[in-house]
């Protein structure tokens, strides 16, 4: 009997043993694979407290308007990351209820969590049981590992993001954690991070999130794709009420707040941030080419190699207001829409091109598609055959991109008759460029009209000369006689320019024959004055393209862009200080490290006194002259200086308008000089590109928080050395009969 009690004794204790060992076996291995895995011996090397302090993300750089808007962003991964106090609070509450609701509690794994969720697997067999990783490990996972290759691999990985939380945990507080995270999480629709995709689904700052909005971003960490809101709105619907249960459950809403919630659609505000949408598109793509240089050039300390302008979350500060980008892009829009059916009609579907089908072939060659098949080593005549199969493609119209089967022949024919623009308005005392419109709309037309364009200016370069006889003493009364002027030129020929309406006879004033844009004035200017001292005048004022030393510059030959255009007449505003027109104020790194500034050149071109007569000259285009469609029309009473240009064939309209603090300008013509309105009464630079710029004037001055000067021109403090009311006005050489006697 005592054998059996001791016997059973025995057995007692081997099966207490047994139980222990069954505990404690899996338990010491667990142990032993968290310490290897936390000693480096299996997996990847873990990171270093430095690389936790400093972890590797991809970070988006921004571009920054002057009133702290963000215009776009140039990345590989779409992430600018964020504080915890950017935060709204319905958004961390989401987030807790649906991934960790013992975030607050544990130090990194929850431990209660692992073993309710290796219970409900192994012992219920519910697959759905979730993986038991609090935010913390989901952060190491973010951070620190690439995709695994097999189980195994992730089952190492799994040890290390362990240990990685932990040390998390160690080394920040909750709330950088909670912000870290959130940082890191990709929301799919090539949104990386918090604050993009706050901005991209709804247009907020991540602050200013609502309940049912944060829980659609939350319900977005399950799977990017499927719960898309854009993608699949039906799956985004049913899992964002999930999320909402379950803040219900954990007490965030009340049962009615929950009902009601339940009941609201998903109202999205969708912002698509790819480069070729947006404000600004043109500005930011001139950008970025400046900007890679400047990465090449200068070295991130923290990396030992030049900046990168996709990873490194560069903060680049513009000029650029948002408001006055978007009254210009509105005013480009308004009047371009109109002036393209006006030109349609015009056309009457006519080819201006059929007689030049060199123009269509350069249409081909220029094309990106063209580039491709040569390069993949395709023959001429398949290209040709390629080039006149219809294909489905999506073109640009005023009314909205169309869908349409057109051959790349005829989708070239197509935009060949469109007309195209260039604006930029910029403060001639800072130099700072305030709006930026490159063309009609990037998608489909990457050629930037402002700074990479160049087109005959045609009259606006008239000004030009007339500095220069304002320089040497004359007065904008000073008369002159509308005769036809004849120059003997170097080749033994002669010319002589003709007035635009053919009439002559009588005197002119210089304002007059500014005003009213009378060539034979200008041409007795250049008479008097010759070439070079035009030339040397336009150097002053920051024109550096190429400008041919002939008697027909007067007139307005010579290609500039409307970058530099504005620049120049800038100096006439700034009382004959050139200001070069800037667009960036300030670098700095993803630290707030200011990295580099930038301040305008300054150049003293012209006399303040000459720039004062200019302006008076300038103002008579506006009161009398080829603009007074402004005072008229479109009821401006402010002061506006200004010009009008228009080039041979109408192939180039211009208009230069400069009020005390905006100096804007505005080039419209087709890609190809060859395509242009046949009658100056419809292709005029008054026509053409005069309202955009009176359109957003009319926006600008409207929009009192701008705080845009409405007054006049401030006069030099001296006393000017010419008279400007022609009443008063004695002609130099004039005999008793008011005649000159000296022609």
């Amino acid at each position: 009997m005592a054998g059996k009690k001791k016997k059973k004794k025995e057995g007692f204790k081997k099966y207490v043993w047994a139980i222990w060992l069954l505990f404690l076996v899996p338990v010491l291995v667990l142990f032993s694979f968290v310490w290897l895995a936390a000693s480096g011996f299996i997996g990847e090397k873990l990171p270093t407290f430095e690389e936790l302090e400093n972890p590797k993300t991809n970070l988006a750089s921004e571009v920054i308007s002057s009133d702290q808007v963000v215009l776009g962003k140039y990345y590989i991964e779409n992430r600018t990351n964020v504080h915890y106090y950017d935060l709204s609070p319905n958004l961390i509450n989401a987030l807790k209820a649906t991934e960790d609701i013992r975030f607050e509690e544990h130090s990194g794994v929850d431990l209660r969590g692992l073993f309710r969720v290796l219970f409900k697997t192994i012992f219920a067999r519910q697959e759905s049981s979730g993986g038991g990783s609090t935010i913390t490990q989901q952060l190491a996972k973010n951070l620190f590992h690439e995709q695994p290759h097999t189980k195994m691999e992730r089952v190492v990985q799994k040890f290390q993001e362990w240990v990685i939380a932990v040390r998390l945990e160690r080394n920040y507080t909750k709330e950088e954690i909670m912000a870290m995270y959130l940082n890191t999480v990709e929301f799919g629709s090539n949104a990386f991070g918090i604050k993009s995709a706050s901005r991209a689904f709804f247009n907020k700052m991540p602050d200013a999130l609502n309940v049912q909005e944060s829980a659609v971003i939350v319900g977005l960490l399950k799977a990017p794709t499927y719960y898309s809101p854009i993608r699949n709105p039906k799956h985004s619907l049913e899992r964002r009420n999930t999320v909402l249960a379950q803040m219900n459950k954990y007490k965030y809403l009340t049962d009615e707040e929950l009902d009601s919630l339940k009941a609201i659609p998903i109202k999205l505000n969708y912002q698509n941030e790819d480069h070729n949408f947006g404000v600004a598109t043109y500005f930011r793509e001139s950008l970025r080419g400046e900007m890679l240089d400047w990465c090449k050039q200068h070295i991130n300390n923290s990396t030992g190699k030049p900046y990168n302008l996709y990873t490194d979350g560069l903060k680049i500060y513009t000029t650029i207001n948002s408001k006055m980008q978007l009254y210009a892009e509105a005013a480009m829009a308004e009047h371009m829409k109109e002036l393209q059916r006006k030109f349609n009609d015009h056309l009457k579907g006519q080819e201006p091109w059929k007689e030049h089908p060199e123009i269509m072939q350069q249409g081909r060659t220029r094309s990106e598609r063209y580039a491709v098949l040569k390069n993949a080593g395709v023959s001429k005549k398949e290209i040709e055959k390629i080039f006149n199969t219809k294909i489905p493609m999506q073109v640009f119209s005023w009314n909205g991109p169309i869908d349409t089967v057109l051959s790349p022949n005829d989708s070239i024919k197509y935009y060949k008759k469109h007309l195209q623009c260039g604006f930029m308005s910029m403060e001639p005392h800072t130099g700072f460029v305030r709006a930026w419109v490159g063309g009609n709309d990037y998608r489909f037309f990457k050629y930037d009209h402002v700074k990479e364009g160049r087109r005959q200016v045609g009259s606006t370069f008239k000004p030009f000369l007339y500095t220069v006889a304002m320089q040497e003493g004359f007065s904008p009364c000073y008369k002159v006689p509308n005769i036809r002027v004849v120059f003997d030129l170097p080749t033994g020929e002669k010319w002589s320019p003709e007035n635009a309406d053919n009439k002559y006879g009588g005197m002119l004033t210089l304002k007059q024959g500014l005003a009213e844009s009378v060539n034979c004035i200008s041409a007795y200017l250049m008479k008097q004055f010759g070439p070079q001292a035009m030339i040397e005048i336009c150097r002053k004022m920051g024109i550096e393209g190429q400008i041919d030393p002939v008697p027909a510059i007067c007139l307005g030959t010579p290609d500039v862009s409307v970058y530099e255009m504005v620049g120049a007449y800038s100096s006439f505003a700034n009382k004959g200080v050139w200001t070069q027109p800037i667009y960036m104020t300030r670098i700095e790194d993803k630290n707030g490290n200011i990295l580099q500034e930038f301040v305008p050149r300054k150049v003293e071109a012209i006399s303040e006194e000459t720039a004062y007569l200019m302006l008076n000259l300038m103002q008579g285009v506006v009161q009398f002259g080829t603009g007074a469609r402004l005072r008229g029309q479109y009821k401006f009473t402010q002061a506006i200086a200004g010009k009008t240009g228009t080039t041979q064939n109408q192939s180039d309209g211009w208009f230069m308008g400069i009020t005390p603090e905006l100096v804007s300008g505005c080039w419209v013509g087709c890609e190809d000089r060859i395509v242009h309105f046949r009658t100056l009464e419809l292709g005029q630079g008054a026509r053409t590109a005069m309202p955009i710029w009176a359109l957003y004037m009319q926006k600008v001055w409207k929009d009192s928080t701008l705080h845009v000067w409405q007054g006049g021109f401030e006069a030099p403090k001296e006393p000017l050395t010419v008279e400007l009311n022609c009443d008063r006005y004695t002609q130099p050489g004039e005999n008793k009969d008011g005649v000159k006697d000296d022609f």
